[in-house]
């Protein structure tokens, strides 16, 4: 099969391409992550969203550890095919390993970063479960 798609993305010298999760029911981000080649065709095949952790240097299947998966509904590339948007299905509503709905609940008020959005469930109890299940 061609991989033509994959070769038209403006890849970065570190051979990766910034991806927005958006919820697809509220247009929410949900947070920003990066893929790579493989993370950006394991995430078409499977039909659920596969980062590249920069700090693992590894491939992360996003709710791997926490069970929040993602499922893709859409994916679009921006004109400059160098950022890419994905809307997704959050599973159990939780994007943010903090444990809150997304990754942006600091707000900048009076020139001083505030949390705004609630923790959902506390991280100890999400991952040390998923990692039971294991």
């Amino acid at each position: 099969m061609s991989e033509q798609w994959l070769d038209e993305i403006r890849w970065t010298a570190d051979g990766l391409v910034p991806v927005i999760a958006q919820e697809a029911k509220t247009a929410k981000v949900l947070m920003v992550a990066w893929m790579n080649r493989q993370a950006l065709r394991l995430t078409v095949e499977q039909g659920e969203a596969v980062y590249w952790s920069r700090s693992r240097q590894k491939l992360w299947h996003k709710g791997e550890s926490s069970g929040h998966v993602q499922v893709v509904k859409d994916m679009r590339v921006d004109c400059d095919k160098d950022v890419i948007l994905l809307e997704v299905e959050q599973k159990g509503g939780i994007a943010c390993h903090t444990g809150r709905h997304n990754c942006f609940f600091y707000q900048l008020q009076e020139q001083r970063w505030v949390e705004v959005e609630p923790v959902l469930k506390d991280p100890k109890e999400i991952y040390v479960s998923a990692a039971q299940d294991k």
